[in-house]
């Protein structure tokens, strides 16, 4: 079964037809209702876009343009790529800049080197590191799919940041000072999860992803995977990247250098960090997904931590959070 898309549709609970733009041939799924109020098309088929859905015929399509939009989709999530251009896709995953400038302009060029022609951002652009501001205008500029990470969240906010340790707290409070009402208030509106392409993107958990949780093993996915619409979900948050693989039973937690997707099994990728590594290796690190090849490949770079260490000091930022990225913990 292949999920064609995943969005907002009028007349849920009713056949649905879909035509398949590479071969012309039509094909008929069943709409199925999503846990956040969505709604997906599952059918038969090996996967390009979806020229036109139809209640009942072909003939009765809702709001079907020549861009591969798709019935009533909610807003940018209601793209869908046709079979010719996601033969070009290639997304860099990014997450976890964490204000280090250094790291991101590094990350940003090898994404451009890579042959990279879309980029997605999974939460968590400021905090910790000394420059907020510039990271957020850069990825704001790129006007690319970005979700809320919990330091996004509490530097948009003015509520106490829960479960924060000291270092971070004081980022966050330093953080909001350094920002404009504007970029408050786009941390703000970011949504906890998204569709993109044919994946999903999130910072922490697919169940519950505004209680920040954090995973690190099979159990903890688990609950990830009984939410996960699409092949493959990347995430962040923990700063470490792993994969998790689910078949008959769930599998991994394991780092990973090459992933070759397959048929038959679901995928819930952690990308690692741009701007704070922890699994010991402090270069930074992000992920190239090829749509067409079906692979994901972990990067990892060097950057000028120097400088960036420099920057927290000068800034009066705690000093573990200096320390830490040449640490990579």
């Amino acid at each position: 079964m292949q999920v064609f898309y995943a969005g907002r549709v009028q007349g849920v609970g009713f056949r649905y037809q879909a035509r398949q733009v590479a071969s012309g041939f039509e094909v008929t799924g069943i709409v199925r209702n999503l846990p956040d109020g969505r709604v997906e098309l599952v059918a038969e088929g090996d996967g390009g876009g979806v020229a036109g859905i139809s209640r009942g015929h072909p003939r009765e399509r809702v709001g079907t343009d020549d861009t591969g939009r798709a019935g009533e989709l909610d807003g940018a999530e209601r793209r869908i790529p046709r079979v010719r251009d996601r033969a070009l896709m290639r997304f860099g995953i990014i997450a976890d800049i964490h204000a280090n400038l250094e790291g991101l302009q590094v990350v940003l060029e090898d994404i451009k080197k890579q042959g990279c022609t879309h980029v997605a951002c999974l939460g968590d652009v400021v905090g910790y590191g000394a420059n907020p501001k510039e990271c957020l205008d850069i990825i704001r500029g790129m006007n690319i799919p970005v979700v809320k990470g919990n330091h996004d969240e509490y530097i948009g906010s003015t509520e106490d940041p829960e479960g924060f340790n000291d270092a971070a707290a004081e980022a966050v409070t330093w953080s909001r000072n350094q920002l404009t009402h504007d970029d408050r208030k786009w941390l703000r509106e970011l949504k906890y999860k998204r569709f993109v392409a044919n994946f999903t993107i999130v910072h922490s958990t697919l169940d519950v992803p505004e209680r920040w949780g954090y995973v690190f093993e099979k159990l903890q996915a688990a609950s990830s995977f009984t939410y996960q619409t699409t092949q493959v979900c990347f995430f962040g948050h923990t700063h470490v990247p792993l994969a998790f693989i689910k078949d008959t039973a769930v599998r991994g937690g394991s780092y990973y250098p090459v992933l070759r997707m397959e048929a038959g099994r679901k995928y819930f990728v952690n990308v690692g960090s741009v701007g704070q590594p922890r699994d010991g290796d402090p270069r930074a690190g992000y992920v190239v997904f090829d749509i067409a090849a079906q692979t994901i490949e972990l990067r990892r770079l060097e950057y000028d931590v120097a400088t960036a260490q420099r920057k927290i000091r000068d800034a009066g930022l705690p000093e573990r959070l200096a320390r830490r990225l040449a640490e990579g913990r």
